[in-house]
């Protein structure tokens, strides 16, 4: 990631959204230190920038994370919205395009 960040904005109303779907807070954090793919989420951006990050967790498995970027002190912090594991389409489509990208 090109944003330089102090750490992670959690709180229990992130925390509890994204471990609903089985993803710990570690896997969430430790997938922004490994190779992660983010877009721009323009389908949820009208009241704040969101973005969608792609990477493998650390158990292996392909994760999927929305986030915005949140202030504080005036020093960059992430804030997970939501985590899930992908769904198999969704793999297959990450992995294409990363496959693609490592080709380049």
């Amino acid at each position: 990631m090109q944003e330089r960040v102090a750490g992670f904005d959690w709180d229990e109303g992130n925390q509890e959204k994204c471990q609903k779907h089985g993803v710990s807070l570690e896997e969430v954090e430790l997938l922004f230190q490994g190779q992660v793919w983010v877009a721009p989420d323009l389908k949820h951006s009208q009241l704040e920038d969101r973005f969608l990050a792609l990477g493998t967790s650390i158990k292996g498995m392909p994760i999927f994370v929305a986030f915005t970027f949140r202030q504080k002190d005036g020093q960059n912090f992430i804030r997970p919205i939501s985590a899930r594991y992908m769904h198999k389409k969704e793999v297959q489509r990450y992995e294409e395009a990363f496959a693609e990208n490592e080709d380049r």
